[in-house]
């Protein structure tokens, strides 16, 4: 699975083996374990509460985290009870044709599970429009998940979405800057920066600006790009073209807007001379009404963006269409956690906190509606049925 992901969308293998791969299987543990405690049944007085399967559920993925995103849907949809069509990213479909093989082999009844592929206008609007089609699960940018509500509204079918982001990573002033400046920019060119929720806006305090863009200067320039399936590749290629062309458009705009361009910049690293390779870029003294503060980048890039105090890096945090991440570094807990609380996203990291699968993932504003993974996830795909005079005593 590691090797057919690396393949079809670039990821570096070590990335593909340590979490890529991992996170479907993930996904399947951890929703037998909210079945062994999930309540799908309760008396309230005399009403019984009763979650049922939704229906069939029509599941489309994207191709930048391809097994977390089919799994994530699938094992839910499973326990739910639901029977499902998934039409993965035509970008990478290999992974989802070696998915479906595992569930057969698996025993899964003919007709649960269903693989279909295709494009988003053609194959993903038919699902979304489906009248037999009870729900639409859809991860992807936000331009197509308002495209797949549209399609779904006419038969006012449930739709959860889970859409782009531009997460702010707010360095408190009382945090050990070197580490965190590092840990920002990694979090940030991961997958080469072809996440949702990568911590793409570095807020750090105007008065350590300087040294905050040296230390990521000096991180952005040690990192490795080059083939996947060399092992200690940092940064493997973008998925497609039309995704290279996007970040190296977005580079330049952030130079023509008078972005501080510290590393990096438009046009492939050096000595590599082919292929979809995006220099690792950091930009500094970048103001939030610049567009890439404001656009999704999907590429590794970082932007450095200053603030004056506590209330100023909330407030530059929360200026944006998107709310599906955040992430706090302080020396002080109870700090970080204030501050998390202020902040209007889906997620909020502390300290570095690594995602937990039994939380729940989705996002605020245009970053989309519902939840996944964990009971959170699983009560998508439940609808909630109240029988009344269920018991005559009320007991």
């Amino acid at each position: 699975m590691a090797e057919t992901i690396s393949l079809e969308m670039g990821a570096p293998i070590s990335l593909s083996r340590a979490a890529q791969a991992p996170a479907g299987l993930a996904h399947f543990l951890e929703i037998v374990k909210v079945l062994g405690h999930f309540k799908f049944e309760e008396t309230r007085g005399s009403t019984s509460m009763r979650k049922e399967a939704i229906g069939v559920c029509g599941l489309i993925t994207p191709w930048n985290w391809p097994m977390n995103q089919i799994a994530c849907k699938v094992a839910p949809a499973l326990a739910a009870g639901c029977t499902m069509v998934l039409k993965p990213s035509e970008i990478a479909p290999l992974s989802a044709y070696l998915f479906a093989r595992i569930l057969e082999e698996a025993g899964v009844p003919n007709g649960v599970f269903n693989l279909v592929n295709g494009d988003g206008p053609t194959v993903g609007s038919a699902m979304a429009s489906h009248p037999d089609v009870a729900m639409v699960s859809f991860t992807g940018s936000t331009r197509a998940g308002v495209a797949v509500a549209i399609a779904a509204a006419p038969t006012v079918k449930r739709v959860t979405q889970e859409l782009g982001g531009k997460s702010a990573n707010i360095i408190l002033d009382d945090a050990i800057l070197e580490t965190a400046v590092k840990e920002g920019l990694q979090g940030c060119f991961r997958n080469a920066g072809q996440s949702c929720n990568a911590p793409t806006r570095m807020l750090v305090p105007r008065a350590k600006m300087a040294e905050a863009a040296a230390i990521a200067k000096r991180a952005a320039e040690a990192t490795r790009v080059g083939d996947p399936f060399i092992t200690d590749t940092s940064i493997g290629p973008l998925a497609t073209k039309a995704q290279f062309e996007k970040v190296q458009r977005l580079i330049s705009k952030g130079m023509e807007e008078g972005a501080e361009l510290i590393t990096g910049g438009p046009g492939r690293p050096d000595n590599i001379h082919k292929g979809y390779f995006v220099k690792p870029t950091v930009f500094a003294n970048v103001r939030n009404d610049m567009t890439i503060a404001r656009e999704e980048i999907f590429g590794p890039v970082l932007t450095i963006i200053p603030y004056e105090d506590e209330n100023d890096a909330v407030r530059i945090a929360n200026d944006t269409p998107y709310g599906l991440s955040g992430y706090i570094t302080s020396g002080d807990i109870e700090r970080a956690r204030r501050v998390a609380n202020r902040i209007r996203s889906g997620n909020v990291h502390i300290n570095g906190a690594r995602l937990d699968f039994g939380g729940c993932f989705g996002g605020y504003k245009q970053s989309g509606n519902g939840r996944e993974w964990g009971e959170a996830g699983l009560d998508e795909f439940l609808e909630l049925k109240a029988v009344f005079g269920y018991t005559a005593s009320g007991k």
